[in-house]
């Protein structure tokens, strides 16, 4: 329709200018002859000034033709959204004005489900909170479907979420560029101008390509800033506060050995009664083992059958992999605890300290949660097996990187190895998590005699009230 109408006020344009020119040539030319040869240079001169004016007169009319026509179509109907949304694209500068201009237009004003994804890192950076765009199933399809090395350009999506040329069988679209993918599933599509797209592409890669300039800039210029900012940005991934769950009560503690680090930690309510607790570590430390650190947490938290330990075991391996860092890996723990059934279900990758401090009649005795699985993300997973333990009221669950562990007195002994240590868990275990991780961090300190640090300390404990 756009292209139609551009295409009809040229020709029209065009044909005025012809028009004007020729009678002007026919009018003036014979009638110079009648009356003076000498007077067809002036003749023809006026002529070829009559055209330059009739030239600038069609231009003008020609690109006011041009911009009614632009508002006509782009700014009214359903293409008018899509115009809204690149008109905000123009003018923002960072992945949060890309966020709120998705939000804002796409998801509120268009009802659309969004998907922004860094393929070559098999990593989500944006996703509209709707069944759709969340789906393990759609992400799967489109991960198949759409590989990291997809051509650049725009496409559209049918109701299989295969390719298709036509735009009135869309579902929705996605822009490939420089590896990540734009999704928009909208009910919409269909009635787009298909000019819109080929604006919203352009206006896409300039975007792409400024938030580029700007980041590189601020590296340069700002990289202390931008350490804090990761190191906030790394903090939001953890929970601000342990969430209030029936017949169980959770603490955790985090402190990291520079601005950001590869621990992290989650808890996650399934239902009334089940609860998943993670903690794990990935490789290395600084600005790789914290991404690694994000995509773990996000993975886990976009799967919806959280029930299922050893599918988020196997998608936390391929989002590793995905990411192609070849030397980062993480060990990981995730346990659900069913204070209904008074068990956890766990898979301990390769975790060295989970334990469980239970009461008995001789004092309390600790049982460790032994790795039944390898390092996740670096070598091929075997099959996932899932190990039971049962649970009594008043056990304590610890779950700590090896920061807390492997720490070292003068004599270069790690606490781990030490009766203090299992002494100090023992004898804290009647206490509430809180209060139990004092005398955990207070005893790494101590131990480690007022040096520096060698390594990030993360511990989680749960104890089971019922």
């Amino acid at each position: 329709m756009y292209r139609t109408r551009k295409r009809v006020a040229i020709i029209l344009s065009t044909v005025a200018l012809l028009i004007i020119l020729i009678l002007s040539t026919v009018s003036l030319v014979p009638a110079a002859r009648e009356k003076n040869k000498d007077a067809m240079p002036f003749v023809l001169g006026t002529a070829s000034a009559l055209f330059c004016l009739a030239s600038v007169i069609i231009y003008k009319i020609r690109s006011e033709i041009s911009d009614r026509v632009d508002k006509k179509i782009m700014y009214t109907g359903e293409t008018a959204l899509l115009t809204e949304f690149i008109e905000k694209l123009r003018f923002c500068y960072s992945l949060d004005d890309f966020y709120d201009a998705i939000a804002s237009v796409l998801e509120i004003r268009g009802d659309c489900s969004v998907l922004y994804v860094d393929k070559i890192k098999n990593y989500v950076l944006y996703n509209s909170p709707s069944r759709l765009s969340c789906s393990p199933e759609v992400m799967n399809t489109l991960q198949l479907n759409y590989n990291a090395e997809w051509k650049k350009g725009i496409f559209y999506i049918g109701d299989n979420y295969g390719i298709v040329s036509d735009s009135s069988q869309a579902r929705g679209f996605f822009l490939s560029n420089a590896s990540h993918h734009l999704y928009v599933f909208c009910r919409y599509t269909k009635f787009f101008d298909s000019e819109v797209f080929k604006k919203l592409f352009e206006e896409f890669c300039r975007f792409q390509s400024r938030t580029q300039t700007i980041s590189n800039l601020s590296e340069i210029s700002a990289l202390s800033k931008e350490w804090k900012q990761l190191a906030d940005t790394q903090r939001s991934f953890l929970p601000p506060v342990m969430p209030q769950i029936d017949g169980l009560s959770v603490a955790a503690y985090f402190r990291p050995l520079v601005n950001v680090s590869g621990d992290y930690y989650t808890v996650l309510p399934i239902s009334k009664t089940k609860t998943l607790l993670m903690l794990g570590d990935v490789s290395g430390k600084g600005l790789a083992a914290a991404l690694v650190m994000g995509l773990v947490m996000n993975t886990v938290k976009i799967l919806e059958n959280k029930d299922n330990l050893p599918g988020m075991i196997k998608a936390v391996d391929k989002a590793i992999k995905g990411m192609k860092l070849q030397d980062k890996y993480t060990v990981l723990f995730l346990g659900i605890v069913d204070t209904e059934k008074m068990t956890i279900r766990y898979v301990n990758a390769s975790m060295s300290d989970p334990l469980i401090i239970t009461r008995s009649p001789d004092g309390y005795r600790i049982k460790p949660l032994t790795s039944n699985c390898s390092l996740v993300g670096i070598i091929d997973l075997p099959e996932v097996e899932v190990a039971e333990q049962r649970l009594f009221r008043g056990d304590v669950i610890l779950m700590a990187s090896d920061g807390v562990s492997e720490v070292m007195d003068d004599s270069g002994e790690e606490l781990g190895n030490t009766e203090l240590y299992q002494n100090t868990i023992k004898a804290s275990a009647v206490k509430s998590p809180k209060e139990f991780i004092d005398d955990v961090v207070n005893l790494v300190m101590t131990y480690n005699g007022g040096k520096k640090l060698r390594d990030d300390v993360t511990m989680m404990v749960a104890k089971v009230e019922r």
